[in-house]
């Protein structure tokens, strides 16, 4: 599939081998990042073009748009590129639970290490 991003936007990212960047979601109401995902150029473009999350699976080599499904879904306010290219950052209005295991946001899970008080 031929891609619909913007040419100037394609020439700053940096991919994979497969051709794939990750992509965070991070709910715009709280700062909250709600979870990690992969996009190609196309998942981006499509992203932009509805403002619908929508993102690139590996495991089942196909795109999947947040929500669609589930009806947990992301709205995006905002896209930012981080500095080397090689990640998204994704400004969500969260419905629903983010991760796929019911939880609102993927990185509820145990805390590795915290901040020293």
């Amino acid at each position: 599939m031929n891609s619909s991003l913007d040419p100037a936007i394609a020439a700053r990212l940096k991919r994979d081998a497969n051709g794939l960047f990750v992509a965070v979601a991070q709910e715009r109401a709280t700062g909250q990042v709600l979870m990690v995902a992969w996009m190609d150029d196309e998942a981006l473009a499509r992203t932009l073009a509805t403002r619908n999350a929508t993102y690139y699976s590996r495991s089942r080599a196909e795109y999947w748009v947040k929500g669609e499904t589930s009806g947990h879904t992301q709205y995006v306010h905002s896209v930012r590129l981080d500095c080397d290219g090689d990640t998204v950052l994704l400004e969500v209005d969260q419905v629903g639970a983010a991760c796929h295991t019911g939880a609102h946001a993927c990185f509820d899970a145990d805390v590795l290490l915290a901040a020293d008080g």
